[in-house]
């Protein structure tokens, strides 16, 4: 055996600065007596028997002669960093002596971890009380972005009765009193957060910092991708790879990255995103981009997509923590998609096509290294999908049998992605019919079910049509308007089949006594495209749309010109 060291290589995860925040002081139960305290429903206690979570909490303060209760209900979702501060800056104007925050047990916990954090910077001791899953994911955020924090998890789910509720506080009742009352010496053990992940923070000089040397036989030096099975072993176990084998990301490769992209690698793509709280910068998508096993050319497409999700109307602070198990779609329409190899054609959202998969995994790989969102742990999927180890295509002009992405929101010159998170698509299929009006018929019963969020929540879709499928529209006289007006018409549920089940609704106002529930909020939220191969199986992509939009950005050079090739990107 002998011992060679390895080339150093760049860490994922990007810098994570760590804060250790002071607790506000605790308070006596005289103190609790005489002021007032607050408790903040992020609007989770309304369903199922949550509610009994603050009427329990509330019952026992009383026993104890605390009576002096304030109320505030408000959704976290939708809000960025800034804007929870901000809405936590407005709790803190009440004056309470004491907190109380709930509920993190779903897709909420990480947002209103935020807010607990706020709360206590802001001198107001503060509870949060979660569950499963969310009691994992306000860890992390509590780790990464406070380092310290109060979190009582109780363990309770959609279908506990009132008795087991109320049963859960009860028997979470001292840490949840203490959590206010506490000496300094017992708040430490009280808000210490034990991490499952990152026990040894990522280095300043921006290397891995544990591997220093891998023990290799010698018949192996010189083995081609020699040392690769150990690092892949290494990028697993410590939660820094999706599971497929990774590129080691060498400074060489790094650098090699960089040869199509003209950008500062410390701009900030994305803010304060996931648990960690980390700014994206082109560097870490560089880095993930050699992971991924991406060429140079990808560059320019991955930025865009950052760009793109960095749109507050994407939502993508939440996005990239949430229960539900879509990807981050990545679109590409435009004369650089064709020229670097983005694919449209047959088996394109499937395997066979390097820049598509390569490019869309690169993504899951940002979120997951630099965010942390990592399953298991600091994300809440319940299954998760395929998508979420890639999801990138393109349109192909060849196919097209209307204007595409690009050319409607600006010319046939300028490249565009287009961001969704969305689901994987949902098949479609069509041998039968013999005209375009019975299969779009069939095409609009599939954008939607019972169990789609869009169920609930109107939002964005996108058709993808086969050729054979749009040649069959466009010969029934369709416009592109005309698909979008007849889906947003006819793809709807009777509103008794959407009330109280599936998730809590998000509509626009004007939809609160609409008879049926659409899926759309108007037509423009059906995206329609032609791709793939010949044949009668087209697909749907149905969205995540909790307050997230999908946005469009055109792809372009470092002073904001519209870039034509990719060769304008070349070092």
């Amino acid at each position: 055996m002998v011992v060679r060291k390895l080339e150093p290589l760049l860490d994922p995860r990007g810098y994570q600065e760590r804060p250790v925040i002071k607790l506000a002081p605790r308070v006596t139960l005289e103190d609790l007596r005489k002021g007032k305290i607050l408790f903040y429903d992020n609007t989770k206690l309304s369903f199922c028997n949550y509610n009994q979570v603050f009427v329990r909490i509330k019952e026992r303060f009383r026993e104890l002669g605390i009576t002096n209760f304030v109320d505030y209900v408000e959704t976290v979702r939708g809000k960025d960093t800034e804007e929870l501060e901000k809405y936590a800056a407005m709790l803190a104007e009440e004056k309470p002596t004491a907190a109380i925050v709930a509920f993190g047990d779903m897709g909420t916990s990480a947002a209103t971890t935020i807010v607990t954090i706020a709360l206590e910077k802001l001198g107001i001791p503060t509870v949060y009380m979660t569950a499963p899953p969310g009691s994992a994911i306000t860890e992390g955020v509590g780790f990464y972005r406070a380092g310290n924090l109060c979190l009582c998890s109780i363990d309770v789910y959609q279908a506990s009765t009132v008795e087991e509720v109320r049963e859960q506080i009860d028997l979470k009742w001292d840490y949840i009193i203490g959590s206010l009352t506490a000496s300094e010496e017992e708040l430490k053990k009280l808000a210490y957060i034990d991490f499952k992940m990152d026990q040894i923070p990522p280095a300043k000089n921006g290397l891995l910092p544990i591997i220093d040397s891998i023990e290799v036989e010698e018949s192996r030096l010189y083995e081609p991708g020699c040392y690769m099975e150990e690092i892949n072993e290494y990028f697993n176990k410590e939660h820094i790879s999706d599971g497929l084998p990774i590129i080691p990301p060498t400074r060489r490769r790094y650098e090699n990255m960089l040869s199509y992209c003209p950008f500062d690698e410390d701009m900030v793509l994305c803010k304060n995103v996931g648990p960690t709280g980390n700014d994206i910068t082109v560097r870490d998508i560089a880095i993930a981009a050699v992971m991924a096993g991406c060429t140079p050319k990808a560059m320019p497409i991955l930025i865009t997509a950052f760009r793109a999700f960095n749109d507050p109307r994407y939502n993508f602070l939440q996005s990239v923590t949430t229960s539900h198990p879509g990807g981050n779609l990545v679109l590409v329409s435009g004369p650089i998609a064709q020229e670097i190899g983005i694919s449209g054609k047959q088996g394109c959202m499937g395997s066979g096509w390097p820049m598509n998969a390569t490019i869309g995994r690169a993504v899951n790989l940002v979120i997951m290294n630099v965010a942390r969102s990592v399953p298991g742990i600091c994300d809440l999927d319940c299954l998760a999908s395929q998508a979420e180890f890639t999801y990138c295509f393109a349109e192909e002009p060849e196919l097209a049998e209307w204007e595409m992405i690009n050319e409607e929101h600006y010319d046939s010159e300028t490249t565009t992605v287009y961001v969704l998170k969305a689901e994987p698509q949902h098949d479609i299929i069509d041998f039968l019919s013999l005209n375009g009006h019975d299969l779009l018929d069939t095409i609009t019963d599939c954008c939607t079910t019972l169990g789609s969020n869009n169920a609930y929540i109107p939002g964005p879709l996108v058709v993808c049509l086969t050729p054979d499928h749009g040649k069959m529209l466009k010969k029934a006289g369709y416009t592109k308007d005309m698909i979008r007006k007849h889906i947003h018409t006819y793809a709807y549920h009777e509103v008794p089949m959407v009330r109280n089940r599936g998730l809590v609704p998000v509509r626009p106002p004007e939809f609160e006594n609409r008879h049926p529930m659409p899926v759309t909020r108007f037509p423009e939220d059906v995206e329609v495209v032609v791709v793939g191969g010949r044949g009668g199986h087209s697909g749907v992509i149905l969205p995540w749309a909790l307050h997230s939009e999908a946005i469009i950005e055109p792809v372009t050079l470092p002073n904001g010109k519209v870039a034509k090739s990719i060769e304008e990107f070349k070092r």
